[in-house]
């Protein structure tokens, strides 16, 4: 059995990595994440991580997938990636100065046996000068994140508090993740210990 990473997020397979979890394959899931405005945000990123981990597992069925999906919310309005700098410019005035929530849903398939769940943080941004908000554009950093910020980079000088898990904001509810694995007879602690034993 492989263990299979449904995601082309370096931030993802980095904590993976941490976990111990150092022989991996990635194999991107391309379906399109179509946001359906029926569900709750923590229901959408469950669903988006199923869809993901289920396209990927019905040509690996016989390894374990994992699939993560990632999404802001304030106001009830979804902040997923951002489409262009004016984009992110608006996601992050929205932010500014106020408190939202980071969701991320997680899925890992073995077989015919499937595990979803979700994780939700709540971070408070200081207030952002437009100066501010233009600088950090300029880094690149906020193109490829939800909410168009990275709190592990750059992103973290606009953090001013943080409750829940830390990881998840990232993209990956590491605590929760480590647990779902265990029930599928993957414990990441053994593989860190094996790990650090063998350097």
């Amino acid at each position: 059995m492989k263990i299979i990473l449904a995601s082309r997020s370096p931030r993802r397979r980095e904590l993976l990595e941490r976990m111990g979890i150092t022989d991996l394959e990635v194999i991107p899931a391309e379906g399109e994440e179509i946001a359906t405005r029926t569900l709750t945000t923590d229901q959408l990123v469950e669903e988006l991580s199923r869809r993901k981990c289920a396209e990927v597992a019905a040509s690996r069925p016989e390894d374990l997938v994992i699939a993560a999906d990632t999404l802001v919310e304030i106001d009830g309005r979804v902040l997923g990636k951002p489409v262009s700098e004016e984009d992110a410019a608006r996601m992050l005035a929205a932010l500014s100065g106020r408190l939202h929530r980071v969701y991320t849903g997680v899925t890992v398939r073995l077989g015919d046996r499937t595990i979803t769940a979700h994780e939700m943080t709540s971070v408070r941004f200081r207030t952002l000068t437009q100066a501010d908000i233009i600088r950090y554009i300029a880094t690149g950093e906020p193109m490829d994140k939800a909410g168009a910020y990275g709190i592990q980079g750059y992103g973290s000088m606009l953090v001013e508090g943080i409750s829940g898990d830390h990881y998840n904001v990232v993209g990956l509810p590491v605590c929760r993740l480590a647990k779902m694995l265990i029930r599928f007879g993957v414990d990441p602690l053994a593989l860190a210990a094996e790990k650090e034993q063998r350097t």
